[in-house]
């Protein structure tokens, strides 16, 4: 019976262990790729490093931004979802 209580322990914290912490990222992680296939040239955007840009040229896994000093090739990735998303909630307000 000892045996059995205790295979039993192990795989509730398995799947508890795979709620709270594996699909949350999953679900971040589908987030980001769609977010970064929905970039347009014109986008402005922040990366995660906290660079401002508007975005002047897209590539397969590249990007092209454009700031005040110059014009910086990155990668995709390196664009924040986040800080993006709150950036252009923040300009809509700004617009109305």
């Amino acid at each position: 019976m000892g045996n059995s209580t205790l295979i039993l322990q192990i795989g509730l914290i398995i799947v508890v262990m795979f709620v709270f912490m594996i699909m949350p990222a999953q679900k971040r992680a589908k987030q980001e790729k769609e977010f970064e296939a929905q970039l347009k040239v014109g986008d402005r955007v922040i990366t995660k490093g906290g660079l401002h840009g508007k975005l002047v040229e897209l590539g397969e896994t590249t990007i092209v931004i454009e700031t005040m000093s110059g014009k910086l090739k990155m990668e995709r990735s390196s664009i924040s979802r986040e800080m993006t998303l709150a950036l252009n909630k923040k300009e809509e307000k700004k617009d109305k």
